[in-house]
């Protein structure tokens, strides 16, 4: 699971692990015993959390101007473009 350092504890950890779910969540600064985080796989979570906030600053994507799906899906795919 990827997420941001502001999940992390060590109950949160434990709950993760015991259901089978690796999680990749960055340290806090002020945790004693640092835990070991894959940054590489950390980069890629910044990069689509990124991505989904710029698709958010189009506002043709979050009004939903479309009238069909397809036409959605279509300027979905051509936001990114943009960028």
């Amino acid at each position: 699971m990827l997420v941001d350092g502001g999940y992390d504890s060590d109950c949160f950890r434990q709950d993760l692990l015991v259901h089978g779910i690796l999680p990749v969540i960055p340290p806090r600064k002020s945790r004693s015993a640092p835990q070991k985080i894959d940054w590489q796989r950390h980069r890629d979570r910044n990069r689509i959390e990124l991505m989904f906030n710029r698709l958010k600053q189009v506002r043709h994507i979050t009004t939903r101007y479309d009238k069909t799906a397809l036409s959605f899906i279509i300027f979905l795919d051509l936001a990114p473009a943009r960028f």
